[in-house]
């Protein structure tokens, strides 16, 4: 199939291209490099079937492809309040310039939403019928509104226009190819223990996340945009509840790290909570993680001991 992925250059949307890629599809990469990395795709450039278009979704764009995933839209607080206006045109005109392609060529599309549609969320753990505390006028809700109404818009475009969607919510993920500077809890602990500096937790430790390997993201969210008359949304995520006190100890120890734990203030409308009920991905797409914490913690320790120490 003619596969079209958005922030393809990005975290989560560089393994999607390996992944299709490796399945024999011909993939189009459409990155406008706000976040993304090209690094993160530069060994895909020499395939016969990939393709890389520098392009901001927020811009109107004309394809003919058979898949849409649309990842694009930058993930961390840092990332999207740099450019709150711009994050939430990102989500909001993103998702119309790409449900117009599926529309107009008969593309599936799945959108990839998140957690954070879920606010601060008073039902533990989160179950995609809840509909969510979310402060829509605080500094986090050019990220959560935004994906909210790209939800709004994958559903109403399937209702008014029969698109074929699909509508994920992303719980934390990590792994090979996260950015250094997302500002993200894994890479900011993992490098702070590598380089031996303190170690930054907000608050008292005691709020907590849920962490899940990429490579089972990935297998989500294929397993999703294939199995047919779902439309969702469904949570992708790990349910092994941890506090982000116990995940810094755990780091420091999977280090080998003589890094120091500080306590600093914690930031306005961080969730206290956040940990998916899987149920339904179990029942719908017969989806769970398999990659225990520790297995993809070393995996991910490894990839930012080689950025820190390159050949």
């Amino acid at each position: 199939m003619r596969i079209l992925v958005t922030g393809g250059a990005g975290f989560i949307g560089s393994h999607l291209c390996e992944r299709l890629l490796r399945e024999g599809h011909d993939v189009i990469c459409l990155d406008n490099f706000f976040t993304g990395n090209k690094r993160n795709i530069a060994h895909l450039l020499d395939y016969h079937n990939f393709e890389l278009i520098r392009h901001d979704v927020t811009q109107p764009i004309l394809l003919e492809v058979d898949r849409i995933y649309n990842l694009a839209c930058p993930a961390s607080p840092i990332h999207y309040q740099y450019n709150p206006v711009k994050t939430t045109k990102t989500s909001v005109m993103g998702a119309i310039n790409m449900l117009g392609i599926a529309k107009r060529v008969r593309a599936r599309i799945l959108q990839a939403s998140t957690s954070e549609v879920y606010g601060d969320p008073q039902v533990h753990p989160q179950t995609e019928a809840y509909w969510g505390n979310v402060n829509t006028l605080g500094l986090r809700s050019c990220y959560d509104e935004g994906k909210r109404v790209a939800e709004t818009l994958m559903m109403d475009y399937h209702r008014q226009n029969h698109v074929d969607v699909r509508i994920i919510r992303i719980f934390n993920t990590y792994g090979p190819k996260m950015a250094e500077n997302d500002g993200r809890v894994v890479s900011n602990f993992i490098l702070q223990a590598l380089k031996g500096e303190d170690i930054t937790v907000y608050g008292e430790g005691e709020q907590t996340r849920s962490f899940c390997f990429v490579s089972d993201l990935v297998e989500g969210m294929v397993r999703m945009m294939e199995t047919p008359g779902f439309i969702g949304p469904v949570n992708l995520g790990n349910p092994a509840e941890t506090t982000i006190l116990e995940f810094a100890k755990k780091i420091i120890a999977l280090t080998g790290s003589t890094s120091r734990i500080v306590y600093r203030p914690l930031p306005a409308d961080d969730p206290k909570q956040r940990q998916p009920d899987i149920s339904l991905a179990k029942q719908m797409l017969g989806w769970e993680p398999k990659v225990s914490v520790d297995d993809g913690l070393k995996q991910t320790i490894d990839y930012f001991r080689s950025v820190l120490t390159p050949a």
